[in-house]
């Protein structure tokens, strides 16, 4: 039939076999390449096929902030001395559901901690407890309120100055003494301090030194009154208190039924009533004290506080620091620059650890060694609250005072401290009629005749004067070597017996030289130096001083004062810094000053000043003796009280005469 199969001829067969074999290619083709395609895509969405976990939310919390404000949507903050604002954010619950976090208007002006999940504000949490009363003692750890007890303070307490611009403040910032501040609790620690406001204080509190100063601690104390009085005791939240008839005399130890607390409180029940220590004694005998006592019993034995009057006190200092003879404008001169001078430290304590302000040494100011007198008494009342202030910044001033000038006044460098680097109104100055002349000649606002209504204000100088020029001189060396050798009638002082003095070491003794060194080391390593093999002073210990070879004076600060002495020696070179130091490194322990009047002064420790120029006498190079010309009594910082005496006696003001000394500040009554 010549077909077969299908019915198809030969070449029609291999016609579909060879289709079916194209047909077939192609599908091999297509698949590869759908393969190669998907591939591909397979690869571009690999990452984001993998499954990334959430970021953990970032928390933080703001431990002890001030809330200013509480807004509709935010939350306003003072923190680390800043204002900041959050906002809120929202609460999760367990079921998945959210809300905004809402707080109540009434946390503002609270302190709080805050919680902050990614920036937002998720918890806050106020701290209301709180506690207040007058500070009677301040340390490191704690502070203690009377009627409260002690506080411990928590290590992250914050403290804030709420009167005025909002300010951060420290412990150092507490008034003791004082009820200026809440203190907010938190698990019985002080969490916060919040300052509300800020009084004139009028009251100081003294701690009074053992017999002749001879320390901190009394092991008894022995006391009357003389009108009735309370001994007031007990623990905190539980006190007690107990009647004394006048003069019933009463003794307390450390054993005393009476400690049932920290303190015991002796207030005479008149405001004028005196209280006498029977068991302390003052170049006068057994002092007596206006205001109350407080007895603090320490480990080391009772500490006794007097909390007076600041005008009652300087009853007592004035007469103590300046004689109430001198003319009347010095002794209101003095009670200003006491005033000022306690102040200072009313708002900064010198012994916040007992509760108290300043000592009644000359640490401090003297207080009640000398009784009151009727003329410094009328002084302070004559300057009733006056106190001196810088006027840029304003500020107290710093109204340091010493007893008698060379003719030459230096400046607070010589203390060699970084806070007194900016008491410009502490200049060097020549101490004269024309110096002060010339003063006043370019000060305008002279307080010459004002007797009435407090002091002027100052207006400063338009540059130095030509006696300011001549005390920057003195830094020369032979310039101050002609000026100590010599005598200026126009000198306020030329007749005052410390005015020109001479120190005669006879023979050097190395011993008692290291000594002091050593000690004066301990005191301040940075003060007393050593040369290294470089040729560079550096501090370290002095082990052996060897034989010296010289003695000299490498530099002079304002007005002449010798501010750094070399001691050359077999062992090496040592330099001694700050006047202060110098006057005890050069001080032999035994040879006796002799003043220009011809009268012989013991002074066993420390020089009458560091006015001065040196004499070695040597043998086969070794210095066996020395002399010093010098003059002056005291550092030679700000009021030279002799200088305001002879002042006051030309017929000077009180004004004048602060004015000159302390350039660029006025007086202002902290009372009004």
């Amino acid at each position: 039939m010549g077909k077969g199969g299908w019915g198809l001829s030969r070449s029609q067969r291999m016609q579909l076999k060879a289709l079916a074999c194209a047909l077939g290619i192609l599908l091999i083709v297509i698949l590869l390449l759908a393969k190669l395609v998907f591939s591909l895509v397979g690869r571009e969405e690999e990452p984001d096929a993998q499954i990334v976990p959430p970021l953990p939310p970032v928390v933080v919390q703001l431990k002890n902030i001030w809330i200013m404000e509480v807004a509709q949507d935010r939350l306003l903050v003072f923190r680390e001395g800043r204002e900041e604002t959050y906002p809120f954010g929202r609460v999760a619950y367990e079921d998945g559901a959210d809300e905004p976090y809402i707080v109540p208007k009434t946390f503002r002006e609270q302190v709080a901690d805050v919680l902050l999940t990614d920036g937002y504000v998720t918890e806050v949490r106020i701290k209301t407890e709180k506690v207040s009363g007058k500070v009677l003692s301040v340390s490191d750890r704690t502070v203690e309120l009377e009627g409260a007890g002690s506080f411990p303070l928590a290590r992250d307490a914050q403290g804030y100055r709420l009167y005025g611009s909002l300010s951060m403040c420290t412990p150092e910032d507490l008034r003791i003494g004082y009820d200026f501040q809440d203190f907010v609790l938190e698990d019985g620690q002080i969490c916060a301090v919040l300052s509300v406001k800020e009084e004139a204080m009028e009251s100081i509190r003294v701690l009074l030194k053992a017999s002749d100063y001879s320390g901190l601690f009394h092991e008894s104390v022995t006391f009357r009154v003389d009108t009735g009085y309370t001994i007031r005791y007990g623990a905190a939240g539980d006190p007690a208190e107990e009647m004394r008839q006048a003069g019933e005399a009463c003794t307390i130890d450390r054993d005393s039924a009476y400690f049932q607390g920290e303190r015991i409180t002796v207030t005479p029940l008149a405001l004028t009533g005196k209280i006498t220590l029977s068991s302390v004694n003052r170049s006068q005998g057994s002092p007596s004290y206006r205001g109350c006592l407080e007895l603090l019993s320490t480990p080391d034995g009772l500490v006794v506080l007097n909390e007076v009057l600041l005008e009652e006190y300087l009853y007592s200092v004035v007469p103590s620091e300046m004689p109430a003879s001198y003319p009347e404008e010095a002794l209101k001169a003095q009670a200003v620059c006491a005033r000022t001078y306690a102040y200072r430290h009313m708002l900064a304590a010198g012994y916040p650890q007992y509760g108290a302000h300043v000592d009644d040494s000359t640490g401090y100011q003297v207080y009640q060694n000398i009784p009151e007198q009727e003329a410094t008494t009328t002084a302070v009342k004559e300057t009733y609250g006056q106190l001196l202030y810088r006027e840029e910044p304003e500020e107290l001033a710093e109204t340091y005072y010493y007893s008698t000038s060379c003719g030459l006044g230096s400046d607070a460098a010589v203390w060699k401290s970084p806070a007194d680097k900016d008491l410009g109104y502490l200049k060097p100055r020549r101490i004269s009629r024309s110096a002060m002349e010339q003063f006043l000649e370019l000060s305008p606002e002279s307080g010459r005749g004002n007797r009435e209504g407090g002091l002027a204000a100052v207006t400063e100088p338009d540059g130095n004067t030509e006696a300011d020029r001549e005390a920057q001189a003195m830094r020369e060396e032979g310039a101050f070597d002609a000026f100590i050798r010599s005598k200026d009638e126009d000198d306020f002082e030329c007749a005052e017996g410390w005015y020109r003095w001479t120190y005669a070491a006879a023979s050097l003794d190395e011993g008692h030289m290291l000594a002091v060194l050593q000690s004066r080391y301990a005191a301040n390593r940075n003060l007393v130096l050593t040369r290294n093999p470089q040729g560079e002073f550096v501090s370290e210990p002095i082990k052996e001083l060897g034989t010296v070879t010289d003695l000299l004076v490498e530099k002079r600060g304002g007005g002449g004062v010798a501010d750094e002495l070399v001691i050359k020696t077999s062992q090496g070179t040592f330099k001694v810094l700050g006047e202060h130091n110098i006057r005890h490194v050069l001080n032999d322990g035994t040879s006796k000053v002799y003043r220009q009047d011809g009268s012989k002064v013991a002074s066993p420790t420390i020089l009458p000043s560091g006015f001065f120029v040196i004499n070695t006498v040597k043998e086969k190079g070794a210095v066996t003796g020395y002399t010093l010309t010098g003059g002056g009594y005291g550092h030679g910082v700000g009021m030279s009280q002799n200088g305001a005496k002879a002042m006051a006696a030309l017929g000077y003001s009180a004004a004048d005469i602060l004015r000159f000394f302390y350039e660029g500040c006025s007086s202002r009554n902290v009372y009004f």
